[in-house]
């Protein structure tokens, strides 16, 4: 269990896909974040879909096997997408126009954490 001194942080799919597949192209700060022991590292099941959904239409070559293997090797927490997330939809302002992203803005939000992404 972390201490009160941990940071919850939800990464942006492309972090995941970026670890993986390219990780010298993760900005020097989103790779600290990675390698801290501090920091509570969480994805989006959004985040999931969308990998699920790219690799299925031939847009990303992750498996769910890899995918799953960079979960447990980065020890990150999966965050459920719920009803009170979805409900923060309404209040997004609509210049956020791909739909994944605006699924996991609003869980940031609702969860008053921040996301890591490729520039952060």
């Amino acid at each position: 269990m972390k201490d009160n001194n941990e940071v919850r942080l939800l990464l942006d799919t492309a972090i995941l896909i970026y670890a993986v597949e390219s990780p010298e192209r993760l900005s020097r700060r989103a790779s600290a974040a990675l390698g801290n022991p501090e920091n509570v590292l969480e994805l989006s099941a959004v985040s999931l879909a969308e990998i699920a959904i790219k690799a299925t239409l031939g847009k990303l070559r992750l498996s769910a096997a890899i995918a799953r293997q960079a979960v447990q090797d980065l020890d990150i927490r999966i965050l459920p997408y719920t009803a009170d997330h979805a409900f923060h939809l309404f209040d997004l302002p609509m210049h956020h126009g791909d739909p994944f992203d605006r699924q996991i803005i609003a869980q940031a939000l609702s969860e008053k954490i921040p996301i890591v992404k490729l520039v952060w």
